[in-house]
């Protein structure tokens, strides 16, 4: 079976190679296709991949090219995960945003619309060429805005596109591991949109044990969530939010924060790649080793601006191990081999949510057979989060007609209408700057 990863020379490929490594059933990726612009990144990139698979017998055969047809000719499964403008992107939309004193979080808010902006485009035409030239294929997304360019491909691609995120599988397994469950054993009811949900129930054996965490203070503030929230938040909520909702609850803390930083995050993990590239292409150097080191220390400081803001301290040693990988691997040997299973991943919506449309994409628990993902039915929000959901919607709907149109005016509409924008004036700006920054953007006339 062949898997084609594009963004084949980012910095998390090897977590995806070695979940295969492990993989030694009937069926499994035999062959890998690393697709990406930059050549000696992909270099890198193989030399850690070769090291990782120097003890394991019959490992995947790895190749890697710049050209994209090429790579996607004959796949089986197509991991998206580019990063359109790299990491000095992701640092620029950083930096505008807090010049406007709004967040610049690459997924949520200013940051999050100025990345969907000049990402949908060019997933756009990913998409037209797998339905083109590997149209049996299955494109699994990891390109963040993760729910919007997931909605932005299934344009093209229906529901042979499927997005994955680790953030709700890592909040569901703190929870259950707080409960003294086993993470494999537990039902997550989770809703939302990506990085926007919400888990209101963990049922152990067909018994909801959420409501024993949230009537327990010391239980509630030992994990992540609880630190970062802060226990009576999270009991008035009556739910364990994303953690990415940090942003949307304490946006002005977020923003100071972030403002007061040394560093912004992107312009952290720009330089502390850079040197990692630099060192992964030596052959003097072990590129397995110098990867480790640079993974820990980006773990490490995950989100440290939000736990700083909340007094949350360093992230639990359990939370260190990331988890995208897995729910990548278990997604496709569900539909390989149709070994059905349970996951949370980004969907056309269809119904599940009566506040969104069928083609709405959502994040929310689904089943995964030969078929693909199937949303399962969820309660429906409450009244708080589904007027947040269908806010943000609103809001990639409008980057998705301003990529089409190429309209700078509904560009201006999208970052105005977002809930942490505060100023149709700081919208307007906000297009200025990142036009001026973003050669990605000047299709905005």
């Amino acid at each position: 079976m062949k898997l084609t990863i594009l963004g084949g020379g980012g910095f998390r490929v090897p977590l995806v190679y070695g979940a295969l490594l492990t993989d030694r059933a009937e069926g499994r990726v035999t062959e890998v296709v690393l697709h990406d612009l930059d050549d000696s990144r992909l270099y890198a990139v193989t030399r850690v991949l070769e090291e990782q698979a120097s003890a394991v017998a019959d490992a995947p055969r790895v190749t890697a090219t710049t050209d994209l047809d090429e790579a996607l000719r004959g796949a089986d499964f197509v991991f998206s995960a580019i990063r359109v403008g790299g990491l000095e992107g992701r640092a620029n939309d950083e930096r505008v945003a807090l010049a406007e004193g709004v967040l610049g979080q690459e997924t949520v808010g200013a940051g999050g619309i100025a990345y969907g902006l000049r990402t949908v485009p060019v997933a756009v035409d990913i998409a037209q060429r797998v339905a083109r030239l590997a149209p049996d294929a299955w494109v699994i997304n990891f390109t963040n805005p993760a729910g919007l360019v997931t909605e932005a491909m299934s344009r093209h691609l229906g529901d042979r596109v499927i997005g994955i995120c680790d953030s709700p599988v890592g909040l569901g397994r703190r929870i259950a591991r707080v409960l003294g469950a086993d993470p494999n054993e537990a039902w997550i009811d989770y809703a939302g949109l990506n990085h926007l949900g919400w888990v209101r129930g963990l049922r152990i054996a067909g018994r909801d044990e959420l409501p024993r965490l949230l009537a327990d203070p010391g239980l509630l503030g030992s994990f992540e969530e609880g630190k970062l929230f802060g226990t009576d938040w999270l009991r008035s909520l009556g739910a364990i939010p994303n953690e990415y909702l940090h942003y949307y609850y304490f946006s002005r803390e977020a923003v100071r924060a972030y403002q007061q930083a040394e560093q912004t995050r992107g312009a952290f993990l720009r330089d502390q790649q850079a040197r990692f590239y630099e060192e992964a292409r030596r052959a003097d150097v072990s590129a397995l080793d110098a990867w480790d080191r640079t993974r820990a220390e980006r773990e490490a400081t995950y989100m440290a601006e939000a736990r700083e803001t909340a007094g949350a301290g360093e992230r639990d040693a359990d939370d260190l191990s990331g988890g995208y990988e897995k729910v990548a691997l278990a997604l496709m040997r569900a539909i390989a081999r149709d070994e059905r299973t349970t996951l949370i991943l980004n969907v056309r919506n269809q119904g599940t949510l009566s506040v969104l449309d069928p083609d709405a994409v959502i994040e929310v628990p689904c089943l995964v057979d030969a078929n693909g993902a199937h949303p399962v039915a969820v309660d429906p929000l409450p009244g708080h989060a589904a007027g947040l959901v269908c806010a943000v919607k609103a809001v990639e709907r409008e980057v998705l007609a301003a990529a089409e149109s190429g309209s700078r005016a509904t560009a201006v509409k999208a970052f105005a209408l977002h809930p942490l924008v505060d100023s149709v004036n700081v919208a307007r700006r906000l297009v200025e700057g990142y036009t001026q920054v973003h050669p990605g953007l000047a299709y905005l006339g």
